[in-house]
């Protein structure tokens, strides 16, 4: 019977699945090694937007059901939700999972259940977490129960998707398996399929790998297509009439905590066996040169001309920018020597590399307008907000932006970057 857990990390997924486990009666304290988190949390103030957060987050507040601490406690469930970044080799680092295993040993007893939701490279669970258990004098499976149940939200509609998506745990053994499945029952209304640690490890990361994959073919069409003459948004909308197919949209690049990262967690176990998911990841990697290989078309870099970039998250209507490829845009164009001014409605200035601007500020005497994420304050973009402008120039990577027949802008965009195939580093005085 599963009456307190204690989940470590209280990032994207950590805060939200703690609010939903507290919202469905369990007693929950929250563990951050970032004692700013911490404080702001237990001062009734969440660190990161989400779409009803402050709500469930004020809830369970007044029911006391949650709080937030920077070291674990006496629990009978623990729930590691830390990231698994990338090093240099794109290798992953199980630092933070190995840290977050070993702050946990000393509260453990016998009957206690412990879930890895980070996202990690298969056997990790079993070599890695269940041999830190198990040397610690505990019987994983028997004593202990562990299990991996990845997390397959939306930023955006993460509590939705919370609730109604499907969940797989994958168990140390099947009795490990039913344990976990016991504590996400209470609010998960999807299916809950039971199966191995590696089989879930496994499963989840080609769910992301799947849409890296699909990326990365939308990517090359759009070359492809700028190059022979086409419009790759019409080719794609075409052919996604067809009932079996369901290509995905080209962007500047890949972005966030998984996409973007956990291809290269299979590739490492097997590069001889993986090299469609190697040559996707370095397609998708080289899109933020291509984005600014266009922009030097359209206004040269010399001179500090400046350019504005509008959208630094790595999708619309949220405030992440981890592995945004924007970021990666903007130091490639500050290289090239532009000015570049940022806007970004979504990203706090304390978390941004890159000073923020007002729109009208970043557009005033901007050569060119870069659309980097699609958010919604975007499609309100009228000629009205580009009279600043040098020149009324848009490079649209997300297509976001609509304008009427008789405007004067130039929009350009992955449907029709054709007409720039010959066209030498712009002239601009």
């Amino acid at each position: 019977m599963f009456k307190k857990i204690c989940v470590i990390g209280l990032g994207y997924i950590g805060l939200p699945s703690s609010l939903m486990f507290a919202k469905s009666g369990f007693e929950v304290v929250g563990v951050d090694t970032n004692e700013y988190i911490v404080q702001s949390l237990n001062n009734g103030n969440p660190h990161i937007e989400e779409k009803d957060l402050l709500e469930i987050f004020a809830e369970v507040r007044s029911h006391h059901s949650f709080r937030a601490t920077t070291s674990p406690e006496n629990a009978d469930a623990f729930m590691i939700a830390v990231p698994t970044p990338v090093n240099a080799d794109h290798s992953a680092n199980l630092d933070y999972i190995v840290a977050a295993t070993k702050s946990i040993l000393p509260f453990l007893k016998a009957g206690d259940t412990v879930i890895i939701e980070s996202t990690i490279p298969p056997g990790t669970t079993v070599e890695v977490v269940g041999k830190l258990i198990g040397n610690s004098g505990w019987h994983v499976g028997e004593e202990i129960y562990l299990a991996h149940c990845p997390e397959r939200v939306l930023p955006g509609r993460i509590f939705r998707e919370l609730v109604e998506n499907n969940r797989i745990i994958g168990g140390f053994n099947i009795k490990s398996a039913q344990k976990a499945a016991e504590l996400y029952r209470p609010f998960v209304q999807g299916e809950i399929t039971l199966t191995s640690c590696a089989s879930a490890e496994m499963a989840k990361l080609m769910e992301n790998t799947f849409r890296d994959v699909n990326i990365a073919l939308a990517n090359e069409l759009a070359r492809i297509s700028a190059s022979v003459g086409v419009d790759a948004l019409e080719v794609i909308q075409l052919a996604n009439k067809h009932p079996r197919v369901n290509l995905h949209s080209p962007g500047p690049g890949v972005g966030g905590h998984c996409i973007a990262v956990d291809p290269y967690f299979i590739i490492e176990k097997a590069p001889n066996e993986s090299k469609l998911m190697a040559t996707a990841r370095d397609i998708n990697n080289r899109m933020p040169e291509y984005v600014v290989q266009q922009v030097e078309k359209l206004v040269p870099p010399y001179q500090g001309h400046p350019v504005a970039v509008f959208g630094l998250t790595y999708k619309g209507n949220v405030d992440d920018i981890r592995e945004s490829p924007a970021i990666e845009v903007v130091n490639l164009l500050i290289q090239k020597g532009y000015i570049v001014k940022t806007h970004d409605p979504h990203v706090q200035p304390d978390h941004c590399p890159f000073r923020l601007h007002a729109p009208e500020e970043a557009l005033e005497d901007a050569h060119c307008l870069i659309v980097l994420a699609d958010h919604n304050e975007f499609r309100l973009i009228d000629d009205t907000w580009l009279v600043g402008m040098r020149t009324p120039t848009i490079l649209d990577t997300k297509k976001c932006l609509e304008f009427g027949e008789n405007s004067k802008v130039f929009h350009y965009h992955f449907g029709n970057l054709h007409v720039l195939k010959n066209r030498e580093p712009a002239t601009v005085y």
